[in-house]
């Protein structure tokens, strides 16, 4: 049985915004990856989670399993076109945790916790994701050492994406486009 003439035109509506917030994901991701934060005195490999603005906002809008969708895509280009192997284990942990927590958090608590409490929540989980998959690569759970400070940068960087998810969130609720999946 095929879809209504509205359900087509909505699917396609969803399937261009999940397209769009792809792409803007893994430019996100890519910008972010020329930052050298190492040099400026944080842990290799700290990135300030850029991309993580459009998975919160496709939470906001759409349902999980599109935002699920988002998360594989954008994880998957981005490593294929930044990384190897090693990064792409550690990004898929970060940001399927990530996810699920501010997927769960959206569900649970939308009009409990602000958008800039949920992205922190996200912010630690992924780091906490990669923590784990570091764990697993180097067969040692001493790179749990680690973790304090990247509690304190997953709060920071949590609310520099939240405030931008809020804004994102609002500027995009005026556009004809979005007005249908406000919930």
């Amino acid at each position: 049985m095929g879809l209504s003439g509205s359900e087509s035109t909505q699917a396609l509506k969803k399937t261009v915004i999940i397209a769009i917030f792809s792409a803007v994901a893994v430019v996100l991701g890519i910008v972010e990856a020329q930052i050298p934060l190492s040099a400026m005195g944080l842990m290799p490999g700290a990135k300030l989670g850029f991309a993580n603005i459009m998975i919160l906002t496709c939470i906001y809008f759409l349902r999980g399993r599109d935002a699920f969708m988002l998360v594989i895509l954008k994880t998957l280009l981005t490593a294929f076109i930044l990384g190897t192997f090693s990064s792409l284990l550690f990004s898929l942990f970060g940001s399927l945790l990530s996810f699920a927590v501010m997927f769960l958090l959206m569900k649970g608590g939308r009009n409990r916790l602000s958008l800039i409490g949920v992205s922190i929540a996200g912010s630690i989980a992924h780091n906490i994701g990669q923590l784990a998959a570091a764990s697993i690569v180097m067969g040692t759970s001493s790179i749990l050492y680690y973790l304090p400070i990247l509690l304190v940068t997953g709060i920071v960087t949590g609310i520099a994406v939240g405030y931008a998810v809020r804004y994102l969130v609002s500027s995009l609720s005026k556009i004809s486009l979005f007005e249908e999946f406000l919930r």
